[in-house]
């Protein structure tokens, strides 16, 4: 289906490069700081679980202690590690005792740096070769037993309680679903830590912990022997957790993570530093697991006009994509997100569609596009959004998307209930069998409304990455560039978090990812650039 629209190739590469110029300085500038979250990342994979007395998770225990002490700017691993091998205790007994009160870190007897430096790098590559060994689970599931065709059919399962979210995803792979994403509780993004053990309670989900993915995790796997296919297993790793739940993802054989670079930002008021930094960490480990990554320019179109706002979607697919790369995570696994979000009532919206999506399409032809249903246009006419949908599932087909979040006919009313779902399948599973080559048979037009609508929204985020490019993308963000959203790049939640790196700075995880990762080693300052000045 390559070059169907008869781009302009001058219009694509002048966008990339914009989009790659934005992304490398975004990156010079977050080289030089880390987070509360990426700390405790490396903590959890260091061996360290758990909650005090007071139910505070252990790596929050810790990385607290040394940002009171202003000492996390060394890197919470180099404090670990040498209380690990001055006491000759594990990373989990170090915590434990930290917790307790019966061991502070600055208290340690110093040991030679090489040493730790040794301790680190081994206990980084044990933590990388068990993420390793999830990710071959992952393959030789899917050599054993195969899985669905894209367009994948992704649903949702949100009832508050991990073990009826199981009964409703083993119902879901039943009825024909290759990805099962588990909705998380309303607010847990905003939370500054990870809720610990099986939870049964949560408000329009269920909370995102490690004992939960675990739990869904193994019901997928028999539901998956019992349909004879593998059924993937999606969760949010956006927020101030990101890469805390990546890490906990990964150990456990996730296989999609929500995970935008600027989702949390426009839409949780989540400070950008602390976002773009933790964004980095997080898709690092997403890489190296094999996960692949969903993006939420779909949101963009729940705020502003879908017509007129169209090229920003776009615009933010090329930033996505080369924030991804540098944090060196392939196409293959770059979910990058767009939505089926036209007024229905529009003459021809479906031409435009058709144009938005076979651009996404053409763009990124290697990537696992995820297409997302209608929902800023439903009502509660449950038929129309039946036929909604029902188009929206035609253009997927059509214009080859890689995962198809189902839209449901009762969107917009309540959480969908089992048949709800089991009618979104059976229309997918329809429109998909009947329309499986359809792309392969049909040409638009030279010249017409679909190759003239995608090349205008070319054309406009080429020139709105451009102006991103000259005015950092900080400032655009402040300018509210993205979905009519103004944020401040010192305002937002989680700023406390971010911290700059002392000179010493040691993060043995991310110094063995890089290498794993093929990745260079950073370097500058983060202001050579002048975009991002305080």
């Amino acid at each position: 289906m390559k070059g169907k629209l008869r781009l302009n190739q001058a219009d694509i590469d002048r966008a990339r490069e914009a989009a790659r110029v934005i992304a490398a300085d975004v990156d010079q500038y977050i080289s030089t700081r880390t987070t509360v979250a990426v700390e405790r990342t490396v903590l959890r994979l260091l061996g360290i679980d758990g909650i005090d007395h007071e139910g505070v998770p252990l790596p929050n225990v810790i990385v607290e202690q040394l940002l009171t002490e202003g000492k996390i700017s060394s890197g919470a691993a180099f404090w670990v590690i040498q209380a690990m091998l001055a006491y000759r205790l594990s990373a989990q007994e170090v915590a434990e005792k930290v917790a307790r009160g019966e061991l502070h870190l600055l208290q340690v007897p110093p040991l030679p740096r090489e040493e730790i430096q040794r301790e680190g790098e081994r206990l980084a590559r044990e933590a990388l070769d068990l993420i390793q060994a999830r990710r071959r689970e992952r393959e030789e599931w899917i050599e054993r037993i195969g899985e669905g065709r894209q367009p994948y059919l992704y649903v949702i399962v949100a009832t508050g309680d991990i073990y009826e979210d199981v009964v409703q995803a083993r119902t879901a792979a039943r009825q024909g679903a290759d990805i099962i994403a588990v909705i998380r509780s309303t607010g847990q993004s905003l939370l500054d830590y990870v809720p610990y053990g099986a939870t049964r309670e949560g408000f329009g989900g269920t909370f995102a912990t490690q004992e939960n993915f675990r739990i869904m995790r193994r019901a997928l796997d028999e539901v998956g022997e019992e349909v004879g296919r593998y059924i993937r297993l999606c969760n949010y790793c956006s927020g101030l957790c990101m890469p805390e739940i990546a890490a906990m993802g990964a150990l456990e054989r996730l296989d999609v993570m929500l995970n935008d670079a600027l989702y949390g930002i426009l839409f949780r008021d989540i400070n950008m530093q602390r976002t773009l930094i933790d964004q980095a960490f997080s898709r690092m480990i997403n890489s190296y697991a094999g996960i692949i990554i969903n993006t939420g320019e779909d949101n963009y179109l729940t705020t502003a006009d879908a017509v007129e706002a169209a090229h920003t979607v776009t615009a933010s697919q090329f930033i996505n994509e080369q924030l991804a790369l540098l944090s060196g995570l392939p196409p293959e696994q770059m979910g990058l997100g767009h939505a089926f979000e036209m007024n229905p009532d529009l003459e021809d919206g479906l031409l435009l569609e058709i144009a938005q999506a076979q651009l996404a399409r053409e763009l990124f032809p290697d990537a696992p596009l995820k297409y997302m249903p209608p929902t800023k246009h439903m009502t509660g006419n449950i038929f129309k959004g039946h036929v909604q949908d029902a188009l929206f599932n035609l253009v997927s087909i059509l214009t080859g998307q890689g995962i198809q979040l189902l839209g449901m006919m009762t969107e917009a009313m309540h959480t969908p209930h089992m048949h709800d779902r089991q009618l979104a399948l059976e229309s997918a599973q329809y429109i998909f069998n009947n329309g499986r080559r359809l792309g392969e048979e049909l040409l638009f037009r030279p010249g017409g409304r679909i190759e003239q609508r995608a090349t205008e929204v070319l054309k406009q985020a080429g020139d709105l990455l451009q102006q991103v490019c000259e005015s950092g993308l900080f400032t655009a963000l402040e300018q509210g560039v993205f979905a009519d959203v103004k944020r401040s790049r010192f305002g937002g939640k989680g700023l406390r978090g971010v911290v700059e790196k002392e000179i010493d700075y040691y993060n043995p995880l991310e110094e063995e990812l890089r290498r794993r990762l093929g990745l260079p080693e950073r370097e500058g300052n983060g202001n050579e650039c002048g975009l991002y000045q305080s």
